[in-house]
């Protein structure tokens, strides 16, 4: 099956929202969205670890994945305020999220912790949502591709082709993210976005490499999503605080789905 035939729309929400407004955003986004069939679309919600829970039971599995927004490298152990990946299977999550910049750049983890992340997420059948993305110096200094290909390279060390179909990657520039973030211009995403597929297919060969979704996230908002999307690197968006109410996120959804299977038709006609 080919997983980029449909798009991946998915937020994750930090540390904003409590249990209860969790549970009610679920709730909303699945009413709003229950009439479009998930063949065409992954809808995902990464929330707060205390929310998983009661997250799971408000939706069915098949309409929203829920993912976690950070992991422990073990089953168990001696790792105080940690979360293992048994624990969030029995939360009933689906994926995990792994390197996003503010683990990276805040809680200072490294590539090497990573991958330890990503080959525990997937012995436990999790799947990882592994966030790349460079900063404003690396980017002014000429290396953003190279920074790129080093995390995606350590990132996935030591997965298998046939374990490819349970990564995503998610492009996230750190001089995009958050309250002043700047997003990057379609065509700068497009081409890192060419950068990444090119990395995961010298790593998993074609067909799988070629296979595993990818996503751009940073300050994607409604007046640049449709933009965003028609790029041909691009296989879903990873949306911040534009989709963190249930109506906005439901209309950014209706905005890019129809761009995004024009796109797919024309790319099948050629």
């Amino acid at each position: 099956m080919d997983r980029r035939k449909k798009i991946y729309l998915g937020t994750n929400t930090k540390m904003y929202k409590t249990t209860a407004q969790t549970v009610a955003f679920l709730k909303r986004l699945n009413q709003l969205t229950k009439d479009i069939s998930r063949d065409r679309m992954e809808l995902f919600v990464i929330p707060s670890y205390p929310s998983l829970a009661a997250a799971r039971e408000s939706v069915p599995r098949q309409s929203v994945s829920l993912g976690a927004q950070n992991m422990a490298w073990e089953e168990e152990g001696q790792f105080t305020g940690e979360i293992s990946p048994l624990m969030l299977q029995e939360a009933g999550v689906d994926l995990v999220m792994v390197g996003h910049s503010e683990r990276r750049h805040v809680f200072r983890e490294t590539n090497e912790e990573e991958n330890k992340k990503v080959l525990c997420a997937l012995k436990a059948g999790l799947s990882p949502l592994l966030c790349v993305g460079e900063t404003a110096g690396e980017k002014g200094f000429g290396i953003a591709e190279e920074v790129i290909r080093t995390q995606l390279k350590i990132g996935l060390y030591g997965v298998m082709p046939c374990e490819a179909r349970k990564i995503r990657i998610a492009y996230e520039p750190v001089w995009a993210i958050g309250v002043n973030g700047e997003p990057a211009s379609k065509e700068y995403a497009d081409q890192i976005h060419t950068v990444i597929r090119r990395t995961l297919t010298e790593l998993f060969g074609a067909e799988a490499g070629g296979d595993v979704p990818v996503l751009y996230g940073g300050s994607v908002n409604p007046q640049n999503a449709e933009e965003l999307i028609w790029m041909p690197g691009i296989d879903g968006l990873f949306i911040g605080r534009s989709a963190w109410d249930a109506d906005n996120f439901n209309a950014v959804i209706r905005k890019v789905l129809p761009v995004f299977e024009e796109k797919r038709a024309g790319e099948g006609a050629e």
